[in-house]
């Protein structure tokens, strides 16, 4: 590893530390943080509704690559009924 490349790696692995370290004091204090008091009710909440996120995120792409696919077959069918027939 050339010199330039380590400093670029040992200077963001360092900014990456400090970063973690003060990261869970940055929005919070004593519990309290953007969404107001943390209890049991509001991280179940926050989990159920990443669940969902994901689950409707994976349909709604698949449903966009389902109908890509059906179009890209369409296209491939209409090439090869207007091609003319191979000489044998």
């Amino acid at each position: 590893m050339s010199g330039r490349s380590a400093r670029v790696l040992a200077l963001t692995a360092s900014a990456v530390a400090v970063l973690g370290a003060l990261a869970p004091a940055a929005m919070a204090a004593d519990g309290v943080g953007i969404w107001g008091r943390t209890d049991d009710k509001v991280v179940t909440y926050w989990g159920f509704g990443v669940m969902v996120f994901f689950v409707l995120f994976v349909v709604v792409l698949s449903l966009i690559q389902i109908r890509l696919e059906s179009r890209k077959e369409r296209l491939r069918q209409e090439l090869e009924r207007l091609r003319p027939p191979a000489a044998e």
